[in-house]
């Protein structure tokens, strides 16, 4: 079966196109992506401005075609973080999903890191034993852990990249140091009161992140780990996400597009997701982190394949 995913985040609308069938690993055949940066539309009321929702209906419209060009038989559409909060939300819903042609599932932030657990964990293997996930989306933070396909404690915390850029960094380029260390303050404060129930649970035996955000520091700051078929393992230190993080932060959002990994869509946020990134680190305990290839779409295509 030729399934496609649409992935409406707070960053980027992403078409991910698979062969998959149960029991087998999904196969991606395409994959679209068109950067919207949806938080830069985001009103002083808390809904999308309509240059917002016309850049969004390009988006899908764009992701629906593509899907359509290669033959997929059933289509996914998940939103997230920043269509479930928006004022405007159900009427911007009901557009795109007259654009994508199939209903908008919105995404609760424990289901965005259920599923991308999900991903993380038939990645790994059951004998991977237990996984403790980050991901870091424009909107949100999501937080997972657990030995099963389910894990044991999931929660999302406000510290998406997006989010963090445009309530503390937007106004300068580079940041300003000081605002940069209240972005600092500020998400060490919000894990500080959010990540108990997970530092409760039993050490993880593998610390696994997922998006592009930490794809892109790693890529900068971490190594590669070992060769998987096509798939490269990268995994990263935060005593080196440490040392790169105030590099990127002297930078203006051009100069660091010359960076291995970081390109144009990413260059703006990805200060806020490396403070972020190593905030999360430090208040989970954590040392080093692996890269999992697979993330939301994946688990939602998995998902999707179970219920069948």
């Amino acid at each position: 079966m030729r399934l496609g995913v649409i992935d409406i985040g707070s960053n980027t609308v992403h078409l991910l196109v698979m062969d998959a069938r149960h029991g087998a690993r999904p196969v991606p055949q395409a994959s679209a992506k068109t950067t919207v940066r949806l938080m830069r539309y985001l009103e002083p009321d808390g809904s999308i401005s309509p240059e917002g929702v016309a850049a969004l209906t390009d988006a899908v419209d764009s992701a629906a075609r593509v899907g359509r060009e290669h033959g997929t038989e059933s289509t996914l559409a998940l939103a997230t973080s920043a269509l479930r909060e928006a004022t405007n939300g159900p009427e911007v819903l009901a557009a795109l999903a007259e654009r994508a042609g199939v209903p908008i599932e919105v995404l609760s932030g424990n289901d965005e890191a259920r599923l991308t657990f999900l991903a993380a964990r038939r990645w790994y293997g059951w004998g991977a034993g237990r996984l403790l996930l980050l991901d870091i989306g424009g909107g949100s933070l999501e937080i997972a852990t657990g030995v099963d396909e389910e894990p044991d404690v999931a929660l999302s915390v406000p510290l998406g990249a997006g989010r963090m850029t445009r309530e503390f960094l937007f106004d300068d380029d580079p940041p300003k140091q000081a605002d940069v260390e209240r972005l600092r303050v500020h998400a060490r404060n919000v894990l500080a009161s959010a990540v108990g129930p997970v530092r409760d649970a039993p050490t993880p035996d593998h610390a696994v992140a997922t998006s592009k955000t930490f794809r892109s520091l790693a890529r900068l700051a971490g190594m590669p780990r070992d060769v998987l078929g096509p798939d490269h393992r990268w995994r990263m230190l935060r005593v080196h996400l440490e040392d790169w993080e105030p590099r990127l932060a002297r930078l203006s959002s051009v100069d660091r597009t010359v960076l291995p990994g970081i390109g144009p869509g990413r260059a703006l946020q990805i200060v806020a997701g490396a403070v972020v990134a190593e905030e999360a680190m430090r208040a989970l305990g954590v040392d080093e982190v692996e890269i999992c290839p697979w993330a939301l779409r994946e688990g939602a295509i998995l998902q999707h394949l179970d219920r069948l």
